[in-house]
């Protein structure tokens, strides 16, 4: 397991404290057990999905819950008998249907568009929508005449 300072960056850095917490969370993270395992891809120019594989869980196994910008996908088999059907134990058991909390950190203005289980793939939509007001805009540069009169209004 690698540890990272970052301390020598906080003397000539301001305002990336969350991004050295952010490397921090993620260091710490993916030395964890990787259960379910996932895929996340890009779609288009604003466009993603994360995959999860949760074979054995239903739709009410599974919480999807967006927060600002964290996103956290939590699975619990509840009370179901040892097998599925009723009729016995298992002989083996090799489909992994343990509780899992995975967490994903999301860009600003990321929001999930929708959630989908199929074939026991948990697909998560997200889009990146940058409101109109942070997108950049181009600035009109007047001419010289056209400026002279406001810059003397304001002497």
């Amino acid at each position: 397991m690698r540890a990272f300072d970052f301390s020598p960056l906080f003397r000539s850095t301001v305002g990336f404290d969350r991004v050295f917490q952010l490397l921090d969370t993620v260091s710490n993270e993916s030395a964890g057990n990787g259960y379910p395992p996932y895929n996340i891809e890009k779609s288009g120019d604003s466009g993603y999905r994360i995959t999860l594989a949760v074979a054995g869980f239903t739709d009410k196994d599974i919480e999807v819950v967006q927060q600002e910008n964290a996103l956290r996908v939590s699975g619990k088999i509840v009370d179901r008998d040892t097998n599925g059907n009723g009729n016995g134990s298992y002989l083996h058991r090799g489909i992994a249907t343990r509780a899992f909390d995975r967490r994903f950190e999301l860009a600003d203005h990321v929001r999930v568009t929708g959630a989908a289980l199929e074939n026991g793939l948990l697909h998560i939509d997200l889009v990146r929508e940058v409101p109109e007001e942070k997108k950049p805009r181009v600035v009109p540069i007047a001419g010289p005449a056209a400026s002279r009169p406001a810059l003397q209004a304001a002497e």
